[in-house]
């Protein structure tokens, strides 16, 4: 399903209680580009990653389609190899069918196009595969393992709306329940959810305040499934590899409310995590929102344009994708895509997940058409959405 982002969250700082650098120096409100920072002073890089090789779990938050938060990572990473050659990495991407995918790549057995097919990395995940094979490249050059950490959305809806004693546990990959949502965490999941196009409509005359109450206890059910699937796999590889480093959506990472929790409950408390910081995003940061800081300067001009977009937000359906909110003055409004239309095809390919169809889409030649099959009211039709060229 489409992600929402998942949430900024508040939290505690989990880790080993590691000696910091002598004299620490007070740094600017921001970390510099470049520079490491926690709570406020600069620390020195090869004291931190050292600290940091010395933990069990580091956890690396992301912003997906932040191009300069992966290449962030990929630093970080092989500077944490250089010191422990023996680590894996954790990856939210892709749920744990595609671990034999990821085995496969690592072991140089499958190129980029082989292994975007095998481990069906569209179906999985609807951001571009080239933000991220920067890293996987670096894996498979380094012989280093990939952990597949997620669950299928499908098990992840099944779990919060049937319950836990519903779904056998073969059908749960082991999973077992997660430790409840600290007060705080709920909060701000409420916060995410009340944006959310399921919830009720707060502007409505009477909206459905129970309908609303269960849609949210639902929401964050599902988040923690999300949460412990990965904590879970964090800490199976943990038992293998002397330090795992866990790339996520940063919601999953911020103030230990999400993953960190559920690791801590698992018995593992030797974690750390780490987010990139731009003055964009407001300093200083908020107190405790991650073990260290690490600077970004201004990326802007390196990231890459903008892909196409079609303007929509999409649900899962068992028939294709289907369409919960049309955005005003975008490409799908002009094409005619209105408010539950089913896509089934694009470009004459049939599509059955959101991340096929944003794969589509990304490869739109500006001032070109896309042919859409959609199904409404039981009927279909072809719609034509009409990229717009691009600037002079």
């Amino acid at each position: 399903m489409p992600k929402i982002a998942p949430l900024p969250a508040l939290g505690l700082t989990l880790g080993l209680a590691l000696a910091l650098p002598a004299a620490p120096v007070m740094a600017d409100a921001c970390p510099a580009p470049g520079e490491w920072q926690r709570h406020g002073e600069t620390l020195a890089a090869d004291s931190l990653l050292s600290e940091l090789a010395a933990h069990r779990v580091v956890l690396l938050g992301e912003q997906h389609e932040r191009l300069a938060h992966h290449r962030w990572q990929l630093h970080t990473l092989a500077a944490l190899h250089a010191l422990e050659p023996g680590l894996a990495i954790g990856l939210e991407m892709l749920p744990r069918e595609a671990q034999p995918a990821l085995d496969a790549w690592v072991a140089g057995e499958l190129d980029e196009a082989g292994f975007l097919e095998a481990s069906g990395w569209h179906q999985a995940w609807g951001y571009d595969p080239a933000l991220y094979l920067p890293i996987l490249h670096f894996a498979r050059m380094h012989r280093v393992p990939l952990v597949a950490l997620n669950v299928t959305p499908e098990l992840r809806r099944r779990l919060a709306d049937e319950g836990w004693t519903a779904v056998p546990e073969a059908a749960r990959h082991g999973l077992s329940e997660p430790a409840p949502a600290s007060p705080a965490y709920r909060t701000a999941l409420a916060e995410v959810y009340a944006e959310h196009p399921e919830a009720a409509d707060p502007t409505a005359d009477a909206p459905d305040t129970a309908e609303n109450a269960e849609g949210l206890e639902r929401f964050i059910a599902a988040q923690l499934v999300w949460d412990r699937a990965m904590a879970e796999g964090l800490a199976r590889a943990a038992e293998q590899a002397p330090l795992v480093v866990g790339l996520m959506g940063e919601g999953h990472v911020r103030h230990g409310y999400g993953v960190p929790h559920q690791l801590a409950a698992l018995g593992i408390e030797a974690t750390s995590s780490a987010l990139a910081w731009d003055r964009e995003r407001g300093c200083p940061a908020p107190d405790g929102i991650a073990d260290a800081l690490f600077g970004l300067g201004d990326e802007a001009r390196h990231e890459p344009a903008a892909p196409p977009r079609l303007g929509v937000l999409l649900f899962p359906d068992e028939a294709g994708v289907r369409v919960a909110r049309v955005e005003p003055e975008s490409v799908a409004e002009a094409s005619g895509l209105v408010e539950d239309d089913l896509i089934v095809a694009a470009a004459g390919r049939p599509v059955a997940a959101a991340g096929e169809l944003v794969a589509i889409i990304r490869r739109q030649a500006p001032g070109t058409l896309l042919p859409l099959e959609v199904r409404r009211d039981g009927e279909a039709r072809e719609l034509l959405a009409r990229f717009p060229a691009e600037a002079p």
